[in-house]
């Protein structure tokens, strides 16, 4: 561990990490109590137990890379990456408050469909933010090899999610209206 030049920086990045972790085990508590006070049953989705082990790789990973390999605390980076993590921090928040209880780690179909805060402008805000969760946390103290890696598994996870979620919100012309017009993640781009 001689690349940990601060035991703080350490304590503090595996603090924000659990925290992550417990978050987490929040949504899963809070979606499956929502999902047990509803009819409908979430849609099917064979890649939801991938897309729960990168969530448990993003608490685990980075913390054994750092000290395998022996990963420095690199100032700079880790606030540029904590720069990006406030900001996904941000949109989920804003996210939440735009979707409410209609909000499930699921694909449940909803019963309104969300047009304002940030679905004003993208139809998948909340995995945009997770995307970027994903990307800064880890490199908050040099895990690149754990950025890359997680990143690439939540990509096929969001990708095969989002073809599974688009084609039945499809089925909802109010979802086919509004959000026909709007990118996945970067307005006017993507």
């Amino acid at each position: 561990m001689s690349g940990l030049a601060s035991p703080a920086a350490f304590a503090g990045f595996v603090a924000l990490l659990l925290a992550t972790g417990v978050m987490r085990v929040v949504e899963l508590t809070v979606s499956a109590r929502r999902l047990r006070r509803q009819a409908q049953a979430p849609l099917a989705e064979p890649t939801f137990p991938l897309m729960v082990l990168v969530h448990v790789g993003l608490v685990f990973g980075p913390v054994a890379e750092v000290l395998w390999l022996d990963r420095p605390f690199v100032p700079l980076l880790a606030l540029a990456a904590g720069l990006v993590l406030a900001g996904a921090t941000a949109l989920r928040v804003w996210t939440l408050r735009a979707i409410g209880r209609a909000w499930n780690v699921r694909v449940v179909l909803p019963e309104r469909v969300a047009t304002t805060g940030p679905y004003a402008w993208i139809r998948h805000p909340n995995y945009l933010a997770v995307i970027l969760e994903v990307a800064s946390l880890p490199l908050i103290h040099g895990a690149w090899v754990s950025c890359l890696t997680l990143s690439a598994l939540d990509a096929f996870v969001l990708w095969r999610r989002i073809r599974v979620e688009e084609a039945a919100l499809a089925e909802l012309p109010a979802w086919r209206a509004a959000m026909a017009p709007r990118a996945r993640f970067v307005p006017g781009l993507f």
